[in-house]
């Protein structure tokens, strides 16, 4: 018989029937089969049943039925369907008769051992895995085209699949050659039995060719062959069980070959699996392969990576110990510094460029913006300080955010399909919660359903957690990579930037945009994609709403509609407070980096109480911000958890207050229930993403008009190298220059011209502020040059006055980052007089230098006839120029100079020697080296250096080997001509020791000298649990009343939600009667009860939380400035700046912001999870079985976790300083990195401290994936058991006689269940976030426990107000050391000081100088005996009491950010008057006249808009005002002129003449005429006594007197 007779005969054989269909139908909705598997199936030689449905529209009797898939076949009208019967069953039914009985309805579905259809199982279930593979091949082979990571060599695994590709291809096509040869024995067969082997074995080869290309492109483990594999073995696995099922029947027909050869294909496809699951060696040429410790993910297996398994290891070793630096991986490739910035970089110059053709021009105001009333500035305040001017083209602003989109946006948007997946499937949940209610009220369906239903919920849940932590963590990289983008962006703009452009973003301002502003943009990348998801999750959530209640949930949709203006409202105000409250934090933070860097005069002053107040201020302003935010985020919370409730109960009054035929029953409540409670989630989050998106736009706003800054010009000086001659010699040459510090600003410098020879020396000389410094400033690029022409031959060293010194080894200062050349640099430690500091220095030239050391040196006239070229400046031009001998033959101005101040000078000799408190490099003039010059053989032969300093008092104790001694600090060279060096300094603390160093900071161990000894203290991690006591003193902050209200207002508001959905349940299983439910009024009434009660609890413990944050961190804060500030010097002489900074930012803007919020988060997951838990053995009281042990694995893996987390944080915070301590200094030597060129070797150092931070902070993302997916997975059994518990208590509640489980109780529990994974999800995140950022607190805390000064006030012991009335000072077998365990620097001084004397102390470097007046002023305490001031011995007073009474002038003149009457008198103790006054005596009165805001001037931070001369006036005012009977100077000329110098000495001479003065000197000469010298060695005084009589006792004061030309 042909194949037309047997189609022909078969179709006869067919009649429509009712039955099985292997593709289910939904109410509504189109069910159909394709035409080819009818066709297919028709010849099939077994036989298949297949059919085609038509839509039927429900009916309104449709809504009370339960709407299992099986019913809703039922209801379908079939329109095709046909199977081969048997004679027996030919007769039973014609083809329009009635609707079949439920149990002869379908194998497939209403049967106790269901089966598919062999028609199902030939083509659908063949064709699936085919179907994925050849969609996913076109984009993954583009991928792996374009993303090759090198070239594995064969291995035995990949040998292994290579194998069993071709074995599956082989058993794929010998079914198809053993139907082609059934088909020439003349058998009938289906053409689906030629088409499923061809397009399998085609399949398998495409699988064997991406199995080698993976290969070849260094692919280790592929997620889409595991998946293909995956899918594959599943499908098998439905055909095997039908197989085996059809074995098993009697008389059944057997297919033996195809049998044999789908048991073959299932092994080796389960074998295929299996290896699928192995990850493959390293690629070739890998760079994992060279590093010593690489991060184990690129070379983890697919299965690993979603799971997040690879980095279990890290958290065993971390769980067994507390994890250190070292134990961290290395980052990957593409998240380092160096990959991530240069992009980003390129891609800010290219949008600058596509913006404006031109440099963006900024004008600088020179004033702050007016502070705003009631604490919230405007909008237009927030970057007052720059303006930007428009070009006359229209121009746009350079848009940050396209350029980070174009960054990151690529990788980024991996998580857009992530999240799609995952916000799809989240709404599986409530649909098969619908059948499982359906499956609960139909006793007569079978069990296995139920079971079904129970693993469609698990598997739902688990891939839903895979789903969604891979999302998690690409928006995790991605905010780290963006942070790391824009610190380097950040420090790299900071480096070119104008000093212009750098006053209007002060230190503090752009510390905050490193740390809270990219940490901003790294929060917001978490959740940006709420932004789209959110509304997405609503719009399905309604429809399915809708779906179930039809119009009534356009009440909840109005109550929605109604909130967003309420929203928005929020968000601007949001807006408001956050630009305040930024504001604020840079003004506070720059104020405290001033404190910090000046604290020595601080203390010095005993001003601390009066910055304290200052720093106070400025945080109460902060705190009324925050003050006004917690209110609103309080109405925030309220109306974000209030809204859910408010939709649902509106919707559902709404549905039964309609029509009284509107039943709420089990299915539409709990269904409703579960889609509202998704609707919770992005009705909650959406707000608080627009609420990021707000500060994240400020942060935006800020960090793109700091990177619009005006950039200094490299290329307005020509740069020309040193080989190069073209016939000019001129190492300088300047041609009618006018400079400015600012354009649009008056030029500092104007028409300046001239040149200077090869070789030559240059002296430029000039009064205070005429424009010195200004001048060498042009020279190195660091004005803005407005006109003329600059030429610079050769390379540039450059000394700045202040000396700029890393926190680095000594040997790292001096030789700044270039090769080590042994005897180079031996003759440069030789030539800068080093060699017998390092002697005394603890490891040589490998010890650390502190980041608080300052070098300064002084003027001088006694050089210059050493100078080939002088250089005389007067108010900004050069008012006279040419060598010494023309200048002083044309009798000019500079003549008359020297005729007027330099005569005693000239007596003195050809030289100057003085004591140092350090060591310099050669300098020229004030210590600032020019371009070009090289010493010739008549000059000193010492090389240019970079700037070097020791710790402390470096100064040599003994001679050089050669006849030339090396005393005081310079080279004493004899009278030949040869330039004298002249090396001054101080250190932060003065300290002078001949063998120990002067800091309290610990030396290494005997055995350990080797080891460079370090001065500054890294950030130190603790280790451990984050202690009950952190938690504690944070609770005691708040308030003890606060916190346990907060508590209990917490508890309520669960209570009461708990209540209203249990409630609901109760409701829905009231009977129905006459088609109605007769207590709908009084349920819905308590409904409405319990949801205001629950809104008002929420309102209460969102304001409780809010407010007792803000007292917490009022508290915290004051705590920490008073122990900073109560801190003794040898505490800030150990400790980073960086560190202290990274306290008062980042982890005080923790306590303020962060820690609230996830207070609030944290307790509300944690009493969903324990509610959800309740409802579920409320339901199902066998569940009490299983969810203890499913707390006990919660609570280990969770405890696991945290001991790993928490180590991770504290390493993440500790690399995190040295980060903005590096960046610090950076801004402090800025134009002595840009001046020798050296920015490339800065921006790799801050790229490697930023990398090493990343280290620490990427496995702690991770290991917060790796919980999560952990903790979801016992969330998922939970929700499993719920499920499992409902079936199963279904048939045991029946068999004894009961009515069954009750509906709404299902619905209660699982619903409940559902929502577990969240709040399980949340509470992971919240417990890690919890105590993580708890970590702040810890960290706070922790200088409390530092020691601490002596009380700054004691009443008991306080002198009257009118001492010291004399003035006399006696030293009693005085004595001192830094440390106990320290041999003494001061021995038996015994001397006193009679009121009035003027005495002055020498000694040599390590004498003790500098001991004695730390000593004086209690800065170190006395080890023995007692100081005694007018009768009052001064360690019984309070600190204050005794630096009240005393005036110190330093040499390093600091003044702070703020008016100069503030610098003057920060206590606003005096009267403008004599404010006045103390200005005319110290020769500022006619500067201080000419400002236009006098007093009130405001001076730059660190006084930078003054010149060094002019703040040592400022100080020297400060003692003329406070007037205190004993003055005790420390080389207060140092900075100088000598014309200024010789009226700071009779200021001093006149107006202190009855006070006791006593001057620490440096230079002999001013100390000459004093009453008393008192001379100091090796810690006690060898000789004391007028200066005459020491000259004629030829002691140790005579031998220094003639070291210094004197004698």
């Amino acid at each position: 018989m042909g194949p037309a007779q047997a189609r022909s005969s078969a179709l006869n054989a067919f009649r429509f029937r009712s039955r099985s269909c292997p593709f289910p139908a939904r109410p509504g909705r189109w069910a159909v089969v394709f035409g080819s598997l009818v066709c297919a199936c028709a010849l099939s030689r077994q036989g298949s049943r297949c059919c085609l449905f038509v839509k039927r529209e429900p009916t309104r009797s449709d809504s009370s039925r339960p709407a299992h898939p099986g019913r809703l076949l039922r209801s379908a009208r079939p329109l095709l369907f046909w199977e081969p019967l048997s004679p027996q069953r030919a007769g039973l039914r014609g083809a329009s008769g009635p609707k079949p009985a439920p149990q002869d309805w379908n194998i497939t579905w209403y049967n106790s051992n269901p089966d598919f259809t062999k028609c199902f199982q030939n083509t659908a279930l063949a064709w699936a895995p085919c179907a994925y593979l050849w969609l996913c091949f076109p984009l993954y082979f583009l991928y792996l085209s374009r993303h090759g990571r090198g070239y594995i060599q064969m291995t035995r695994l990949n040998k292994a699949k290579t194998a069993l590709g071709f074995l599956l291809w082989v058993v794929c096509w010998a079914d198809l050659f053993y139907t082609f040869w059934e088909r020439s024995q003349g058998t009938p067969l289906a053409p689906v039995l030629l088409v499923s082997p061809t397009l399998l074995g085609i399949t398998m080869l495409l699988a064997t060719f991406l199995i080698q290309l993976e290969r070849r492109k260094g692919v280790q483990s592929s997620g889409i062959m595991l998946t293909f594999w995956l899918v594959a073995l599943l499908c098998a696995l439905v055909i095997l069980r039908s197989k085996i099922m059809a074995a098993l029947r009697d008389g059944a027909p057997v297919d033996a070959f195809r049998d044999a050869t789908f048991y073959v294909y299932f092994t080796l496809v389960l074998a295929q699996l299996a290896l699928a699951c192995f990850s493959d060696r390293a690629p070739l040429f890998s760079e994992t392969i060279h590093d010593p410790n690489p991060c184990p993910e690129s070379g983890a297996s697919f299965l690993s990576r979603i799971t997040f398994w690879w980095i279990t290891g890290l958290m065993v070793r971390g769980y067994r110990r507390p994890l250190e630096a070292s134990d961290l991986w290395s980052l990957n490739k593409e998240d380092t510094s160096e990959q991530v910035v240069p992009v980003l970089v390129r891609n800010w110059k290219k949008e600058c460029a596509k913006s404006c053709r031109q440099p963006v021009r900024i004008q600088y105001s020179s004033k702050e913006p007016p502070k705003p009333q009631g604490g919230a500035p405007a909008d237009a305040s927030e970057e007052a300080e720059a303006l930007l001017l428009k070009a006359p083209q229209k121009e746009r602003n350079p848009s940050l955010f396209r350029v980070l989109y174009k960054t990151f946006g690529p990788h980024f948007l991996m998580s857009f399909l992530f999240k799609a997946l995952h916000d799809l499937m989240m709404f599986t949940g409530p649909e098969i919660l619908k059948w499982l209610i359906a499956f609960i009220n139909d006793p007569r369906a079978p069990d296995w359903q139920g079971y079904l239903y129970t693993a469609l919920l698990f598997v739902s849940a688990c891939l839903q957690t895979l789903l969604l932590h891979q999302y998690f963590h690409i928006c995790f990289v991605s905010g780290m990579r963006i942070k790391t983008a824009v610190i380097g962006a950040v420090y790299r703009k900071a480096l070119v930037i104008t000093n212009a452009a750098r006053k209007s973003s002060t230190v503090g301002e752009i510390v905050n945009l490193m740390s809270v502003d990219a940490q901003r943009f790294m929060d917001l990348a978490t959740y940006i994609n709420m932004v789209w998801s959110a509304p997405l999750q609503v719009a399905l959530a309604l429809y399915l709403l809708w779906l179930n209640l039809g119009p009534s949930v356009l009440a909840g949709v109005a109550v929605m509609i109604l909130m967003v203006p309420f929203n928005a409202v929020m968000a601007m105000k949001t807006k408001t407070y956050q630009v305040a409250h930024m504001k604020s934090k840079d003004n506070r933070i720059k104020l405290m980096n001033e404190v910090l860097n000046g604290i020595k005069v601080l203390k010095l002053y005993a001003w601390e109480l009066a910055f304290r107040d200052k720093v106070m201020a400025i945080r109460q302003e902060e705190l009324k911000v925050l003050k006004k935010s917690a209110y609103l985020a309080a109405v925030g919370t309220f109306t974000w958890v209030c809204t859910p409730f408010l939709v649902a109960l509106s919707t559902f009054a709404v549905y039964v207050m309609v029509d009284e035929k509107n039943i709420l029953d089990a299915q539409r409540a709990f269904v409703s229930l579960a889609l509202f409670n998704i609707l919770r989630f992005p009705l909650n989050i959406l707000p608080m993403v627009i609420s990021s998106i707000v500060q994240a736009s400020v942060s935006l706003k800020r960090l793109r008009v700091f990177l619009s800054h005006e950039e200094l010009d490299p290329h307005s000086i020509e740069r020309r190298p040193m080989k190069e001659d073209g016939g000019d010699t001129h190492s300088i040459a300047v041609k009618n220059a006018t400079f400015t510090w600012a354009r649009g600003e008056t030029p500092s410098l104007n028409g300046i011209s001239f040149s200077v020879p090869e070789g030559a020396l240059v002296a430029v000389v000039g009064q205070v502020g005429c424009g010195k410094s200004s001048l060498l400033s042009a020279l190195l690029a660091e004005m803005d040059k407005v006109e003329g022409h600059v030429s610079l031959k050769g390379s540039v060293a450059y000394v700045p006055q202040q000396a700029w010194i890393q926190n680095d080894s000594l040997r790292e200062n001096i030789v700044f980052g270039r090769p080590l050349r042994e005897r180079h640099y031996r003759a440069v430690l030789e030539a800068c007089a080093l060699l017998p500091d390092l002697e005394i220095l603890p490891s040589g030239d490998r010890t650390e230098i502190g980041e608080k050391t300052r070098l300064l040196v002084t003027h001088g006239l006694s050089y210059l006839p050493q100078a080939d070229i002088v250089v005389v400046m007067s108010g900004g031009k050069i008012s006279e120029m040419g060598s010494y001998q023309e200048l002083l033959a044309r009798d000019g101005a500079f003549a008359e100079l020297l005729r007027t101040y330099a005569a005693s000078e000239q007596d003195e000799g050809a030289g100057r020697g003085e004591e140092s408190g350090g060591s310099g490099s050669p300098g020229l003039g004030s210590a600032r080296a020019a371009a070009g010059w090289r010493p010739s053989a008549q000059r000193v032969t010492a090389p240019p250096s970079s700037p070097c300093v020791s710790p402390g008092p470096l100064g040599p104790g003994s001679q050089r080997k050669e006849a030339k001694p090396v005393e005081n600090g310079m080279l004493v060279s004899d009278n030949m001509g040869k330039l004298q060096r002249q090396l001054s300094s101080s250190s932060s603390y003065s300290g002078d020791a001949s063998k120990h160093h002067a800091s309290t900071a610990e030396l290494p161990e005997a055995g350990s000298k080797e080891e460079a000894w370090r001065l500054m203290e890294t950030d130190k991690a603790q280790t451990g649990q984050v202690k009950l006591t952190v938690y504690w003193e944070y609770m005691k902050a708040i308030g003890l009343f606060i916190s346990f209200l907060s508590i209990f207002l917490f508890l309520c508001n669960h209570v009461s939600a708990l209540a209203s959905n249990y409630w609901l349940s109760l409701w829905t299983d009231d009977p129905i009667v006459n088609g109605t439910q007769g207590l709908t009024k009084l349920r819905l009434g308590v409904y409405g009860a319990l949801g205001i009660l629950q809104g008002i609890a929420v309102f209460g413990y969102s304001m409780t939380v809010s407010i007792g944050g803000i007292l917490a961190s009022r508290r915290l804060h004051l705590d920490l400035l008073h122990n900073v500030l109560r801190s003794p010097m040898s505490f800030f002489e150990r400790t980073p700046s960086g560190n202290l900074v990274n306290r008062f930012s980042k982890e005080l803007d923790t306590v303020d912001s962060m820690i609230p919020q996830v207070i609030k988060m944290y307790m509300g997951s944690l009493f969903n999870v324990v509610g959800a838990c309740v409802i579920i053995l409320l339901a199902t009281p066998i569940a009490a079985v299983i969810i203890p042990p499913l707390g006990l694995v919660y609570f280990f893996v969770q405890r696991f976790y945290v001991a790993s987390s928490r180590q991770l944080k504290r390493l993440e915070s500790v690399s995190r300083s040295p980060v903005y301590s590096h960046f610090n200094e950076t801004l402090l030597g800025v134009s002595v990195i840009r001046a020798f060129e050296d920015q490339e070797r800065f921006v790799r150092q801050s790229d490697l401290k930023v990398d090493e931070n990343q280290k620490a902070y990427y496995p702690s993302i991770v290991a917060n994936r790796w919980l999560a997916v952990r903790l979801e997975y016992v969330g998922n059994c939970i929700v499993l058991f719920a499920a499992l518990f409902s079936v199963i208590s279904r048939n045991s509640l029946s068999a004894v006689g009961r009515q069954g489980l009750s509906a709404g109780l299902v619905g209660l529990s699982v619903s409940y269940s559902l929502q577990v994974t969240t709040y399980l999800n949340w509470l992971v995140r919240m417990s890690s976030e919890m105590e993580t950022n708890i970590v702040a607190v810890e960290r706070l805390k922790e200088y409390s426990e530092t020691e601490k000064e002596a009380p700054w006030q004691i009443r008991e012991t306080a002198p009257p107000s009118s001492w010291p009335q004399e003035g006399r000072v006696e030293f009693r077998d005085y004595g001192l050391r830094y440390r106990d365990d320290l041999d003494m620097v001061l021995k038996h001084i015994n001397v006193t000081i009679n009121g009035g004397e003027k005495v002055g102390i020498v000694g040599r470097t390590g004498a003790g100088k500098s001991s004695l007046t730390l000593g004086l002023f209690r800065i170190n305490e006395s080890a023995e005996g007692e100081i005694i001031i007018d009768g009052v011995n001064i360690a019984k007073i309070g600190l204050h009491n005794l630096r009240f009474k005393i005036t110190i002038i330093p040499q390093d003149p600091v003044l702070f950010s703020g008016s100069l009457r503030m610098n003057l008198d920060p206590f606003s103790q005096y009267s403008d008057d004599d404010v006045w006054t103390a200005l005319e005596l110290a020769h500022l009165k006619g500067f201080v006249s000419t400002l236009p805001d006098r007093l009130e001037h405001e001076c730059a931070e660190g006084g930078e808009n003054l010149s060094v001369g002019q703040r040592q006036l400022v100080c020297l005012a400060r003692a003329l005002l406070r007037k205190t009977k004993i003055l005790v100077l420390d080389e207060a000329t140092a900075a100088v002129d000598l014309e200024t110098d010789d009226l700071i000495q009779s200021t001093i001479r006149t107006q202190f003449h009855d006070c006791t003065v006593l001057t620490i000197a440096h230079r002999l000469n001013t100390i000459m005429d004093y009453t008393r010298v008192i001379v100091l060695d090796k810690g006690e005084i060898c000789e004391c006594g007028s200066p005459a009589q020491l000259l004629q006792d030829r002691g140790l004061f005579y031998s220094m007197a003639k070291d210094a030309g004197l004698v």
